[in-house]
């Protein structure tokens, strides 16, 4: 469990809806759709409405001083069985990149994966009580883009396993070139902070509203405020089992 699991939740039965592709840039195609990720027929560009329209303001936000600049949608909701892929992909990637030339992994290597995999992964779960950020329609992933639709540099790629995926990597860092992606995901968090949303402590691109992972980190910033979620799993359902990340073997 993570920490923001022990959130009390009270789903507020607010509908999913559509993202308006004409009011925000939308990575197209879709990155895990392109993975044969099981949407179901579904369209992966869908929040609550609450959460939708908190966007909006957001980016109403971000083109006051920046009027050329748009949000980039590059993930909102998913379902708990494309969790469930997407987790599997995560730690099938991460295992060629480290034991590329391995047929089997020991449990401390495969203990090794899953740590690192689930700082940036969030586990699936069936119990209604601990959902996955993205699997509530409350979370999003995004970037900015400019005029032309071209990617804002913000120093490294989402969903990148490394510590360069944390906000605040960029802060210090005496090269004046590189100080600009930190200047670039201040300025994000900033619009996003605008409209009500936090950022995940360990990813730059990803902020939710109303989910566990947001209240959990209200109550950090001040706990006299007993602050609740208000948005569960938005479409429960059964994932898949997790895949072997070594023959013969189980993340687990």
């Amino acid at each position: 469990m993570k920490p923001y699991h022990a959130i009390p939740l009270e789903d507020c039965g607010e509908p999913l809806v559509a993202i308006p592709p004409d009011t925000f840039a939308m990575v197209d195609p879709h990155p895990y759709q392109q993975l044969g990720a099981p949407y179901g027929g579904q369209s992966p560009y869908r929040l609550r409405a609450g959460v939708l329209e908190a966007l909006q303001e957001a980016q109403r936000w971000l083109q006051r001083p920046w009027p050329q600049w748009r949000i980039q949608i590059f993930d909102a909701y998913r379902p708990i069985a494309v969790q469930q892929f997407m987790v599997n992909h995560a730690l099938g990637e991460l295992r060629q990149q480290r034991y590329p030339q391995a047929t089997d992994l020991t449990e401390a290597q495969q203990r090794e994966l899953m740590a690192d995999v689930i700082q940036f992964w969030a586990v699936p779960s069936l119990d209604p009580r601990t959902p996955p950020p993205h699997s509530t329609g409350a979370a999003v992933d995004i970037s900015l883009v400019d005029a032309e639709g071209h990617p804002i540099p913000m120093g490294s790629p989402i969903d990148e396993i490394s510590d360069r995926s944390w906000p605040n990597y960029f802060a210090n860092h005496p090269d004046p070139e590189t100080q600009r992606f930190h200047h670039h995901r201040q300025i994000l968090n900033q619009a996003m902070a605008s409209a009500g949303f936090c950022r995940h402590p360990q990813e730059w691109w990803h902020f939710s509203l109303g989910d566990q992972l947001w209240a959990w980190l209200q109550r950090e910033a001040d706990p006299s405020q007993p602050v609740i979620a208000r948005y569960g799993c938005a479409e429960p359902e059964i994932p898949t089992p997790l895949a072997p990340i070594g023959p013969g073997k189980t993340p687990l």
